[in-house]
């Protein structure tokens, strides 16, 4: 018997009702029954967002929303401060120097965060900012930023923007999006959401289609503007993935049904757990000062690949773990705890990561990473252990 049990920070494990809604009949995107669905999703998706303004959907990637945030709200050789702390926030450089955007890049080596203080500092030195960009999670390095401290800097800016890129922090952490004057914040839907990948969304606040209006920089498929006027009537500017929207209206009505609050309070149980596990068992956690609720990096035993680790745990007991990133590739494993995994499925991973590790010749003691990780069920749930 062999199951095949996906712990990658993206794409995630698919809900049951998820599932099932993929395999109804196919629906024709200019009909008064999808202008209903489309309708109930976009308010389904403000409530994960907490948020009273608008949430654009596309059928893209994130990336391609990260673009559209960057082409709507800023022109040619505007300036813009990127916050870069691993190799998502590089794709942020990437695409503002793509379009010509004069950028400032905060960073960090890696597994480490910048003080939002710094970025105060940049902003005060130079008044034309129009936008910050920053990673929420950087699944990456496994850290988070401080986007609250972050979003009450750039709200005294009239003219600045704080653009989020929370694909692995919604839905995951903390993050009310109008409470922490977050002015666009873009997620997508393999993550936290529990559907294949495929949409991508992005909150705008009123400051940001401030900018937006006005902003030259020509865009077509991504034109902000015009996908507002088309999703206020339940339409989408151009074909979208209905199967996948149909998708969605169900792990929507799952998550407000559990509500949001569960939810993340899922994710940080599972992230607390491994955590407290994997140092019980002397692993060296990768991000230690600021780690993310979305995914544990742990660092590969010393004279071992994290590849051979990965590659036991998926021939041996199905698990599928994600590998370093760049130059970190071999020397860490990384563990999500977003979407539709519980914390049997996670005391399940630590058990036969143990096994895995002592194969491979780790001193570790069998039990003592599940029995650090049951602490702290015991714990969140007020239980004497």
């Amino acid at each position: 018997m062999f199951k095949s049990r996906l712990f990658t920070p993206g794409p995630t494990p698919l809900l049951p009702q998820v599932q099932q809604a993929l395999s109804l009949p196919i629906l024709h995107h200019r009909t008064k029954e999808f202008r209903h669905i489309l309708t109930e999703v976009l308010d389904g998706l403000r409530y994960l967002y907490d948020t009273k303004h608008d949430v654009l959907l596309y059928t893209a990637s994130a990336t391609g929303v990260m673009e559209g945030a960057v082409v709507n709200l800023l022109n040619r050789k505007d300036e813009a401060i990127v916050v870069s702390v691993g190799k998502f926030g590089e794709r942020w450089v990437d695409l503002c120097r793509t379009h010509g955007i004069t950028t400032r890049v905060l960073s960090a080596p890696y597994g480490q965060v910048i003080d939002p203080q710094d970025v105060a500092v940049q902003l005060e030195k130079y008044p034309s900012t129009r936008a910050v960009f920053v990673q929420y999670s950087e699944s990456s390095t496994g850290v988070k930023l401080n986007i609250k401290t972050l979003g009450e800097i750039v709200c005294q800016f009239p003219q600045t923007v704080l653009v989020v890129d929370a694909v692995t922090g919604l839905g995951v952490m903390e993050l009310p999006v109008d409470g922490w004057h977050l002015d666009v914040v873009i997620a997508g839907s393999q993550k936290a959401l529990m559907i294949p990948p495929g949409l991508a969304f992005a909150s705008i606040s009123e400051k940001a289609w401030r900018l937006i209006g006005n902003n030259r920089c020509p865009s077509f498929y991504f034109d902000f503007r015009k996908e507002r006027e088309q999703q206020l009537r339940g339409e989408t500017s151009y074909t979208p993935s209905t199967s996948l929207i149909l998708a969605l209206r169900e792990a929507l009505k799952f998550i407000r049904e559990l509500s949001r609050e569960v939810l993340i309070e899922n994710a940080g149980l599972l992230a607390e757990a491994t955590r407290v596990a994997a140092k019980s068992l002397g692993l060296h956690l990768f991000a230690e000062a600021a780690p993310s609720d979305a995914l544990t990096v742990v660092c590969a035993p010393s004279g071992i690949d994290s590849s051979t680790i990965i590659k036991n745990l998926k021939n041996d007991f199905g698990y599928i773990l994600a590998n370093g990133q760049g130059e970190m590739r071999g020397k860490v494993f990384r563990i999500a705890h977003l979407g539709y995994n519980d914390f049997c499925d996670t005391l399940a991973l630590i058990a036969c990561l143990e096994l895995v590790l002592r194969r491979l010749g780790v001193s570790v003691n069998l039990g003592s990473g599940v029995r650090a990780a049951q602490g702290v069920y015991l714990r969140r749930k007020g239980v004497d252990g």
